[in-house]
């Protein structure tokens, strides 16, 4: 039997099981981790989830693709309208449309498949890096320091999530240089959860939000704590390749080819600490830097403004 998990990872679980309305709607709960608007990574789970819910089979997930239409509020529920696209000889395709305040924010379509074996296999090799307990955790904002941020940047930064991160090369944030669009980041949940598949599948795309993004942002010197910087995700992919468990150490190993007219691209490949490729991501995200004078007023749309 699993440990029990402890109640920050418990939340997170309890985030991502939804209330089944009919068989093809559920209800999933919002919270707030300290982001002015709904976690990109909690819609993408919770649609996933929500996915997951219609197929039989044993069918899991292969690949999702997905896009953010407008913010989500932090203080509602969320319905996920599933549609039960194809049940096909090999696979499955689910479409899912995230509802709030009677407005479509989100929809993705995720397309599931059972296991084939006997298939041929080969995928590229993981970056050599430290292993990360060689690695020391980030250490905490000085408090002089935080108490200079914005009460959404405080919130943020002070929240014990339910992920440890571990950067490979760790960059000031607060006072980000300018570097190579590359990164490279160990993460895994904090606590042992349970064995289900499925419920690691959705832990993961809920995960596979942090940082992806943020990369697009390393040649230019800024970052999402910048109050005159807007970031937003416009559209997710995620392809599950091999059985992992998102308990365990994975290494998220990120570039970003191209950022131009206000949106950013990056790409991630996701391994065991064991070098096996488990899944894949890429996203396209809104980032504009506004004229300081211009941020106080803008920073409230900095997801319903694109």
């Amino acid at each position: 039997m699993s440990p029990t998990p402890e109640p920050v990872v418990s939340e997170l679980i309890e985030l991502l099981s939804l209330e089944r309305l009919e068989d093809n709607l559920f209800r999933g709960q919002s919270r707030d981790i300290g982001t002015k608007y709904v976690f990109g990574g909690q819609v993408l789970g919770q649609a996933l989830s929500a996915a997951q819910a219609t197929v039989e089979g044993g069918r899991m997930a292969h690949s999702l693709h997905a896009y953010f239409l407008r913010a989500g509020d932090v203080e509602h529920p969320i319905v996920y309208d599933v549609d039960r696209t194809r049940d096909g000889g090999s696979f499955s395709v689910r479409r899912v449309t995230a509802i709030q305040h009677g407005k479509v924010i989100f929809f993705c379509a995720a397309s599931f498949q059972g296991d084939e074996p006997e298939a041929q296999q080969h995928q590229l090799s993981m970056p050599e890096v430290p292993q990360p307990e060689d690695i020391e955790p980030a250490p905490a904002v000085p408090a002089e320091v935080m108490a200079t941020l914005p009460p959404k940047v405080q919130r943020w930064l002070s929240r014990r999530g339910p992920f440890e991160f571990r950067h490979v090369y760790p960059r000031d944030e607060l006072n980000p240089p300018k570097r190579p669009p590359f990164q490279q980041v160990w993460f895994r949940l904090s606590e042992p959860v349970g064995d289900a598949p499925e419920l690691h599948h959705a832990l993961l795309a809920y995960a596979s939000d942090f940082q992806l993004l943020g990369t697009a942002n390393y040649p230019h010197g800024i970052s999402y704590y910048q109050p005159n910087v807007q970031m937003a995700s416009l559209d997710h992919a995620l392809w599950f390749h091999r059985p992992f468990r998102a308990d365990d150490w994975l290494l998220y190993s990120i570039d970003s080819p191209s950022a131009q007219n206000s949106r950013g691209l990056a790409r991630g490949q996701i391994f065991t600490r064991d070098g096996k490729l488990v899944a894949s991501t890429v996203q396209e995200g809104l980032i504009r830097v506004m004229p300081e004078a211009d941020a106080t007023a803008s920073s409230a749309a900095t997801a319903a403004g694109r």
